[in-house]
């Protein structure tokens, strides 16, 4: 007789233990089902349907793009492949800010369209009452502060955030005030070490960091970038676990020799 193991889903209360047992979390992104499949299956804790997909899927140059719409077309493919990782959908620029109903109906349309787990929302003080709209239909709401790509254009550049003393201090305000507000977890991205150290030793939530240092309670990255897909985005924060970019332009250039020579495909492969 066979015995089946049994597969532990991830929780927002399972994600608060490992922070508190000191067990490092592992978010990437993932914005298709035959990726969220390979990462699921290879134990990612959390997988983020990023708007990102803006970027890397559609080729635009900032994540502003890129509609609800799109957004639930992503997620829903992705928890089509999921059997254990908790996935978190970035609501879309426009689907929120100035609008807590129009917030709550984002989120709830994203919930209830895709099947996935919570949301993830730009900024702190400026969106306090769509947080709290959302929250209180029982969605799940992960912040996101630092580097916001979403403000890219407010802020004219991809550089550092927080490294002056009065942004660092708004920051961790609006890091307490995200808490406060019941955000399970916050993203800091592309802000000093130190400060997401701070940050994540005075809140109980757990804080990922996208080059915001060693000291958070998990790390995020763009599977594109990990895998070395893509070419020319070079952050020190990244590391590429691969180089995919060389290995998938070789295939198709060895596929498209041999169809061109004859070589493709032989008897052996005909029917």
């Amino acid at each position: 007789m066979s015995v089946q193991k049994e597969v532990k889903i991830v929780t927002t209360h399972q994600l608060h233990t490992m922070k508190e047992r000191g067990e490092k979390i592992s978010m990437l992104t993932a914005y298709d089902f035959s990726m969220a499949t390979l990462l699921d299956a290879a134990g990612t804790d959390v997988l983020l349907v990023g708007d990102s997909a803006s970027n890397v899927m559609a080729g635009h140059e900032t994540t502003l793009p890129i509609t609800l719409d799109q957004m639930i077309y992503h997620a829903s493919s992705v928890v089509r492949g999921v059997k254990r990782a908790f996935v978190v959908v970035d609501l879309p620029f426009g689907s929120y800010q100035g609008n807590s109903s129009e917030a709550l109906r984002s989120a709830i349309r994203i919930m209830k369209e895709s099947g996935a787990h919570g949301v993830k929302l730009e900024g702190g003080f400026e969106i306090k009452d769509s947080i709290t709209r959302i929250l209180s239909a029982g969605v799940p709401v992960m912040g996101h502060l630092g580097l916001t790509p979403q403000s890219i254009y407010k802020f004219g550049t991809y550089s550092v955030r927080a490294k002056e003393e009065a942004e660092a201090e708004k920051l961790i305000e609006d890091a307490h005030l995200l808490q406060e507000l019941g955000c399970f977890a916050i993203v800091l991205e592309k802000i000093p070490s130190s400060l997401a150290k701070r940050v994540a030793a005075e809140l109980h939530i757990p804080i990922i960091g996208i080059g915001a240092g060693p000291h958070v309670d998990g790390q995020v990255l763009v599977i594109h970038d990990l895998l070395g897909i893509t070419k020319e985005f070079k952050p020190r924060f990244l590391r590429r676990y691969a180089e995919l970019h060389e290995t998938i332009t070789n295939a198709v250039g060895n596929y498209i020799k041999d169809v061109k020579s004859l070589n493709f495909p032989t008897e052996k492969e005909a029917y």
